[in-house]
């Protein structure tokens, strides 16, 4: 049996086309790039393969081209998640993937254009699966405020986040993730839904249980709110006892009207 015929809470909310789906992709130099990715689907042709549309996507792209390398995190409204990994296979301009892609409700109606293509993906592994309270949302967010208490200012070597970013990442309701890479390895990823602004250039999250980078190694998180909103930040990653810090050094918009453009 395919990995996703045993598990058929994932199977259903990979066919969700509301199901917020994240997509962690690396660079040839090994730099983390996490954006969100609804339109990953399974293909029912194929066992343990996923298809999405090569909508609205940049630094993705030319990631996937340099190194096939993925990460993976589906994530439902209840906070019932599990993180993937898998390989990169191709670009698919015609067939049923595309077709598929082309009339979903995410982009049948689109006021930009369609996907130019469909990217395939063969899943790897399931490399864990989570399963959040609200009321863990709720206290890791407090506890996450308290310990940004007195940070302020620019640190060194950071960025100012725009307001409008702080005011996003600020929020208690929204989809937070956390890509890192280790050496010679599948990018990581992990929800960080406690992650909030400390100071002007800095986010901080409790980290409680899940999983975190080595102190020191370059991150990249991402935001989805219920908006649809989506930004993503760039920096390097401080862990310490229950927190952990980015430092942030790129901020990058993740809709439009400048989809995938650096704004900080």
């Amino acid at each position: 049996m395919s990995l996703l015929s045993e598990t058929p809470e994932l199977l259903e909310a990979l066919r969700g086309e509301m199901t917020p789906k994240f997509l962690a992709t690396r660079s040839a130099d090994g730099k983390p790039n996490v954006v969100p990715l609804v339109t990953l689907c399974p293909a029912e042709d194929q066992a343990d393969t996923l298809h999405f549309g090569n909508f609205l996507l940049r630094k993705s792209i030319r990631n996937l081209q340099e190194d096939s390398r993925v990460g993976i995190l589906v994530i439902t409204p209840a906070l019932r998640g599990w993180v993937l990994t898998g390989d990169f296979l191709e670009f698919q301009r015609t067939g049923p993937y595309v077709d598929r892609q082309m009339s979903g409700s995410l982009l049948r109606y689109n006021a930009y254009t369609g996907v130019r293509n469909a990217g395939v993906i063969r899943i790897r592994e399931l490399r864990r699966s989570f399963s959040i309270s609200r009321l863990q949302v709720a206290r890791d967010f407090i506890l996450a405020k308290v310990a940004t208490l007195g940070a302020s200012g620019r640190a060194n070597g950071g960025v100012r986040l725009p307001l409008p970013v702080r005011k996003e990442f600020a929020r208690m309701v929204a989809v937070k993730i956390l890509a890192w890479v280790e050496e010679a390895a599948y990018p990581a990823v992990a929800p960080m839904l406690s992650l909030q602004p400390a100071g002007e250039s800095r986010l901080l999250c409790w980290m409680g249980a899940v999983p975190a980078p080595e102190s020191g190694a370059e991150v990249a998180s991402n935001i989805l709110t219920f908006e649809a909103i989506s930004y993503q930040v760039k920096g390097r990653w401080t862990g310490g006892g229950r927190t952990g810090v980015i430092q942030v050094q790129e901020v990058y918009a993740g809709g439009p009207p400048l989809p995938g453009g650096r704004v900080a």
